[in-house]
């Protein structure tokens, strides 16, 4: 009997930190990892300051557990499913597609969790904003990575950032200027800068020969 109470503690206690997360990550995506306090998410969730300061200790620890917890949510919306199709190009379109609907669907209310904290930590210092970083970087890499497993589409690292550009662009277009066309635009986008990528690779490889 005690140990089923004690699972059921840890388990309610679990329940809680991702509750209390999802709520601090839905509120850094609008006003910023700056605007996390520990008072604030207490009062939003109904639950003591002290039970939100235990699972956490700090603002920084709360901040990085909320980087940490996008970051889950992103893989799950965006990465996951396009795990799920073959490697070449139709992965990379999965994988384009879904993160314009992880943005555009406000899977998180401000847009992109990540495009919203990038600009509010570019240049600060310290363990949020290596944090942060880290997880750009291992987008990017993974968006190169799939570009370089088809085998028509040339110099990966320039398509990978001319893609993402697209994508944060639509991105910024709808949540600040409300652009009702923007994710539509960018989809036109990127459909054509990958024909022009195969059909510049294809030349050049004639070319060669």
């Amino acid at each position: 009997m005690d140990a089923v109470k004690v699972d059921g503690r840890v388990e309610r206690g679990e329940q809680t930190r991702r509750q209390i997360l999802r709520r601090a990550a839905d509120i850094a995506s609008v006003e910023g990892l700056e605007g996390l306090s520990i008072g604030r998410l207490a009062t939003e969730l109904e639950v003591s300051k002290s039970g939100v300061f235990a699972h956490f200790g700090s603002k920084e620890e709360l901040q990085l557990a909320t980087v940490r917890a996008a970051a889950a949510i992103f893989v799950k919306q965006v990465v996951d499913p396009a795990l799920a199709v073959p490697p070449g190009l139709g992965r990379l379109e999965a994988l384009l597609d879904g993160w314009l609907t992880y943005s555009e669907n406000r899977t998180f209310p401000g847009g992109c969790f990540f495009y919203a904290v990038q600009a509010e930590f570019d240049a600060r210092h310290g363990r949020v904003r290596d944090a942060i970083a880290g997880y750009g970087r291992k987008w990017t890499e993974y968006v190169r990575e799939t570009i370089a497993a088809v085998p028509e589409l040339a110099d990966p690292d320039q398509l990978a950032f001319e893609l993402i550009a697209f994508l944060e662009m639509a991105n910024v277009q709808s949540v600040l200027h409300d652009d009702p066309l923007a994710y539509s635009r960018a989809r036109t986008a990127v459909r054509a800068r990958l024909a022009q990528a195969g059909t510049t690779s294809a030349a050049a490889s004639t070319t060669l020969r």
